[in-house]
């Protein structure tokens, strides 16, 4: 992986996480969604360092090197947000920034509404805050969206999807890594696995974002653990919507929200209602924000750093 640091295992809440860390100042912690690596933050470290920073990049468990438990239940949100305050145990850190995107940012928001105390602040790309419903999500997407929304798909089949993923690895990673997806087709969501089944038939818009050889390093990834271990952070949608029964409703560190204007994910026009110190940014690019607009997303992050997390 160039121009990446190299990794170490790090012991936290009773694993094993697979860390690539570099750089020296007040801690930055970021986490990456699914299907993904900690190699997704790659055009974003390096600059990172140079402004002064500690920059902490997990594989998350059942990613990469990192421990993979086979119990579905070892993927719920008290779990992967304990794996994060290990990491901060580890490191001596009494809190720290975090940055997610994609299922990171669904881990990083529950860290701040859980354990406040260690967030500083939160900067993160693409899925908004998830606010808690009388029903829960699973439920909610299935009723609006029938039973072959993805992610309904994956709870009520369970192991059907991770099956043809792991048939497909190559084919379904080196289709879905593209820019601007929905720029010029839609998508109906509703309609079957919709961005899955473009992806596996190579129908998804756009251009590839990644070279080969950074395609591999995901592909490495996946051929090793399967995508049953990522797939489980879905499964706990439900659990997750229980556990967080009396969790706070607001954030109240300061955040940066970035989205990506063709990005599948919808805004949330109301976030602020929940986030007392928000701001927000819109870039022109589809869902893999900081892959696809690496320049732009960390003049974003540093301008907004240097005000809110400053190394000074």
């Amino acid at each position: 992986m160039q121009n990446f640091p190299q990794p170490k295992m790090v012991p936290s809440n009773g694993i094993e996480l697979e860390v690539y860390a570099a750089g020296q100042g007040r801690p930055l912690v970021l986490c990456h969604g699914w299907p993904e690596h900690a190699y997704s933050w790659r055009h974003q470290v390096q600059p990172l360092v140079e402004a002064g920073y500690h920059v902490i990049v997990p594989n998350q468990r059942g990613f990469g090197n990192s421990s993979c438990p086979e119990e579905i239940e070892a993927y719920d949100i008290n779990q992967l947000c304990a794996d994060l305050n290990g990491l901060l145990d580890y490191y001596d850190y009494d809190d720290a920034l975090f940055v997610g995107h994609d299922w990171g940012a669904i881990v990083t928001w529950n860290m701040a509404l859980l354990h406040p105390k260690r967030v500083a602040g939160l900067l993160n790309f693409s899925v908004p805050l998830m606010v808690r419903g009388k029903q829960d999500w699973v439920t909610f997407w299935e009723e609006r969206l029938g039973p072959d929304f993805y992610m309904v798909h994956f709870n009520r089949q369970p192991f059907v999807a991770d099956a043809i993923f792991d048939a497909n690895a190559e084919q379904f990673l080196r289709n879905m890594y593209r820019t601007e997806q929905w720029r010029e087709e839609p998508v109906d969501l509703g309609k079957g696995m919709a961005m899955i089944n473009l992806a596996l038939a190579g129908r998804l818009p756009g251009t590839p974002i990644m070279s080969d050889a950074e395609l591999q390093v995901f592909l490495g990834s996946f051929q090793q653990n399967g995508f049953t271990p990522g797939i489980n952070w879905y499964r706990n949608f439900r659990r997750n919507w229980e556990l967080l029964e009396d969790a706070p409703t607001q954030v109240h560190c300061p955040v940066l929200m970035i989205y990506g204007e063709h990005d599948m994910v919808p805004q949330f026009p109301a976030l602020g209602d929940f986030v007392p110190q928000l701001e927000t940014a819109t870039l022109d690019c589809g869902h893999w924000i900081m892959q696809e607009k690496p320049v732009a997303s960390i003049e974003l992050m540093l301008e907004w750093l240097a005000r809110n997390y400053s190394v000074k």
